[in-house]
C-alpha cells in the first residue's frame, strides 16, 4: 500500500478547531466527513486524515456505507491499516448496540420504529442476503435474534422446517422474518412472498404466530404485512 498522506502544518490547530466544536455542540456540529476524520485521528493520529476521511466516503457511499464495510474492503483504501479499520468497526458496534437496546427493550410491537432503525443500520449495506428471525414471547418481547442463512448477492438458503424448528426449541410465541436486498431495493420478490405465506401456514399449524416479514433494502424497507401479503 502506498504512504499515507503526511500532515500540513496547521494540523494541530485544524483539530483543536474539531475537538472544540464537537465538544461544545456535539456530532451534529461536523459534517460528516469531519466526523469520520476524527474518528481516524484518535487511530492514526500522526498524519492527516481529511484526505482518507473523504476517500472513505466516497468510496462506500456515506456513513452507512463505510460503518458496514468489512475490515479487507476498508484497507483497500489509500492510508487506511489496521488500525483505522478497526476504529470504524468498533463505531459501528457501538452504534449497532445502542440501536439494538433502544429496539429491545420493551415490546417489540409497540417499538416499531426503533426495529425498523435498529434493522437499517444492521442489514442495508450488507453486500450478501441475510436472512434472520426474530423470536417473541407471549408479551411480545424480543428473546432471540438469529442468523439463520447467508446467501450470494441475491438469494439466502431459507428452510421452512429449520425456522420452525428453531421457534420450537426456543419456545417462541411469535416470530418476525428479516432479510436484506442487497440490490437496495425493498420490493418482494415471488420468491420472498411464497416462502413467507409458508412459513405462516407452518408456524400457525404449530401455534406459532408470524407477525411480519420485513424486508431491508438502502432505499428503504417493506412489510409484507403492511401491504397486505400476508
Amino acid at each position: 500500500m502506498a504512504a499515507p498522506p503526511s500532515p500540513p502544518g496547521d494540523t494541530a490547530g485544524h483539530r483543536e478547531r474539531l475537538r472544540g466544536r464537537l465538544l461544545a455542540g456535539g456530532g451534529d456540529a461536523l459534517l460528516d466527513h469531519e466526523l469520520i476524520e476524527y474518528l481516524l485521528m484518535l487511530a492514526i493520529p500522526r498524519i492527516d486524515t481529511k484526505p482518507i476521511a473523504k476517500a472513505l466516503l466516497r468510496e462506500f457511499g456515506g456513513i452507512g456505507g463505510l460503518l458496514a464495510a468489512d475490515a479487507e474492503a476498508l484497507g483497500r483504501v489509500r492510508g487506511v491499516g489496521p488500525s483505522a479499520a478497526a476504529a470504524i468497526k468498533i463505531a459501528h458496534g457501538i452504534a449497532i448496540r445502542l440501536l439494538r437496546a433502544e429496539a429491545t427493550d420493551r415490546p417489540i410491537l409497540s417499538n416499531w420504529q426503533a426495529l425498523l432503525d435498529y434493522l437499517r443500520a444492521d442489514m442495508a449495506h450488507h453486500g450478501i442476503e441475510r436472512f434472520r428471525v426474530l423470536h417473541l414471547n407471549t408479551r411480545n418481547i424480543l428473546i432471540r435474534d438469529e442468523v439463520m442463512s447467508e446467501g450470494s448477492i441475491d438469494q439466502a438458503a431459507v428452510h421452512v422446517r429449520e425456522v420452525i424448528r428453531r421457534a420450537i426449541d426456543l419456545g417462541s410465541a411469535a416470530i418476525i422474518l428479516v432479510h436484506n436486498h442487497p440490490s437496495g431495493d425493498p420490493a418482494p420478490s415471488r420468491a420472498d412472498i411464497a416462502i413467507t405465506r409458508t412459513i405462516a401456514d407452518a408456524g400457525a399449524a404449530m401455534g406459532i404466530v408470524l407477525h411480519d416479514h420485513i424486508i431491508i433494502g438502502v432505499n428503504g424497507h417493506v412489510s409484507l404485512k403492511a401491504q397486505g401479503l400476508i
